[in-house]
């Protein structure tokens, strides 16, 4: 991951004793925030539409502050010309989360795509990726991405 990132989330994310059969609520949020700003920053165009959408998906899925949020997004912004390895994060989502979450987090990735009314095709990309990383099946896949469609569709209503 970025090394920005992976630093913070290494000091926010490691159980106390580093073995853990869970994860906090907490970590869950970041792991996730993380993942979210990985499609954000996936086509290398991180406009306003998607930065309002990334701050209003971080608030609406979780109890995050607008420091934290702003903290997060910064640091992605920094580090966005290093590579990625989603490996860190997907590997906790797909430890430590239900079914259930990892679908609401393809739902909030592929709304977080459709922000700026633009799918690129790195952002299809990195979806896919965490997709097949958590073990989301392929209909589920495309189940979240035309939820995420529909949920655009009425919000331009």
């Amino acid at each position: 991951m970025l090394n920005k990132i992976s630093a913070f989330f290494e000091r926010h994310l490691q159980p106390a004793g580093g073995v853990s059969a869970s994860l906090s609520y907490e970590q869950k949020q970041l792991t996730i925030a993380a993942l979210l700003i990985e499609v954000a920053m996936a086509d290398h165009v991180f406009n306003e539409h998607e930065l309002t959408s990334l701050q209003q998906l971080l608030k609406q899925k979780f109890s995050l502050s607008d420091v934290q949020i702003n903290e997060l997004i910064e640091l992605a912004r920094e580090e966005s010309a290093e590579a990625t390895s989603l490996h860190q994060f997907t590997q906790l989502v797909h430890q430590y989360c239900d079914d259930t979450e990892k679908f609401e987090l393809l739902v909030s990735m592929w709304e977080l795509a459709f922000a700026d009314d633009n799918l690129d095709k790195y952002e299809e990309y990195i979806i896919r990726k965490v997709a097949d990383l958590i073990y989301v099946s392929h209909s589920e896949f495309i189940r979240a991405k035309k939820i995420a469609k529909i949920k655009k569709f009425n919000a331009a209503q």
